[in-house]
């Protein structure tokens, strides 16, 4: 994969896979500490220890229609040769959270891609549940906060993957993604 976007894209479906009903996407950029934060957190089925011990492994999937998994041991090589982080806590019936650092300045850092797409993949594929929060943060201001729970409230009824919402969240996403810095 060749951008963030894409490995948030694959981290998340782990977490529709594993029935969360909610997913937060946190990232935080910093050019002042040089770091990028992405956290994906979850209230799905949640891992064992015994298989968070071994999850970094491609051999270590859930899936049965393949005998490897790639996303998660893929992202941890990429926190660990941009000079980041990797973590991952889970607990059985309470849920995930990924926490993936990358140095911002290091030259094999990935752009981020088109996220407000992403995000809306994420919809379109899973238009009922689990609801999506995303919270980009870039430099001091204002965090942009996009929440498909809060949409849903508004819509009272009217499903996200109608044409005129999806229309709209994209014009959101994309103005309110389009003030953070992408890593100029």
């Amino acid at each position: 994969m060749n951008e963030l976007a894409l490995y948030i894209l694959d981290l998340v479906q782990n977490s529709v896979s594993a029935g969360a009903t909610r997913v937060e996407i946190r990232i935080t950029l910093s050019r002042q500490d040089d770091t990028l934060l992405i956290e994906i957190i979850d209230d799905g089925r949640g891992m064992s220890p015994e298989f968070v011990a071994k999850v970094s492994s491609p051999f270590v999937t859930t899936r049965t229609t393949r005998k490897v998994g790639l996303g998660i041991p893929m992202i941890r090589q990429l926190c660990e040769m941009c000079e980041g982080s990797f973590a991952i806590e889970s607990e059985v019936g309470r849920g995930t959270r990924l926490s993936l650092g990358f140095r911002l300045s290091h030259v094999d850092l990935p752009p981020m891609g088109d996220l407000a797409e992403t995000m809306l993949a994420l919809v379109i594929g899973s238009p009922d549940k689990p609801d999506f929060v995303l919270t980009y943060s870039a430099g001091g201001g204002d965090p942009y906060v996009f929440d498909t729970a809060q949409i849903r409230q508004v819509l009272d009824g009217v499903p996200l993957n109608t044409p005129e919402v999806l229309s709209w969240m994209r014009e959101d996403l994309n103005e309110g993604l389009g003030q953070q810095d992408p890593f100029s």
